[in-house]
């Protein structure tokens, strides 16, 4: 199977989370696709000051590969800065948020998989 450029959902989220803004999710894979394995794999697009609200992942893991741009990370309330080519990993029951700083918008990849 091969999904091309322009054939993926596209879902548009207002203050996601808790989160400021418009968060755009690129659906590479749907739900269905994921077959059982997780529900998300998708490119998201975050504008500079936008944000995804502090949450909390049960029973699965978030995985985001930074593509472009800078994200302020909250990891289980510590606060990093991370950059295109860096990897954070929320683990089952771990809280995280991210919010685009600098100039450019934010891309990554993020995954969900299940755990449990």
């Amino acid at each position: 199977m091969i999904k091309r450029a322009g054939e993926y959902n596209i879902d548009r989220n207002e203050n996601m989370r808790d989160g400021t803004g418009i968060i755009e999710l690129n659906h590479l894979l749907s739900k269905d696709e994921l077959e059982g394995a997780g529900r998300l794999f998708s490119e998201i697009h975050i504008e500079p000051g936008d944000s995804i609200g502090y949450h909390i992942h049960e029973n699965e893991q978030e995985i985001f590969y930074i593509l472009k741009g800078e994200a302020l990370y909250n990891d289980n309330g510590t606060e990093i800065v991370i950059k295109p080519g860096d990897t954070a990993i929320c683990k089952d029951g771990d809280h995280h948020s991210v919010k685009s700083i600098g100039e450019e918008t934010l891309v990554f990849i993020a995954l969900i998989t299940y755990t449990k």
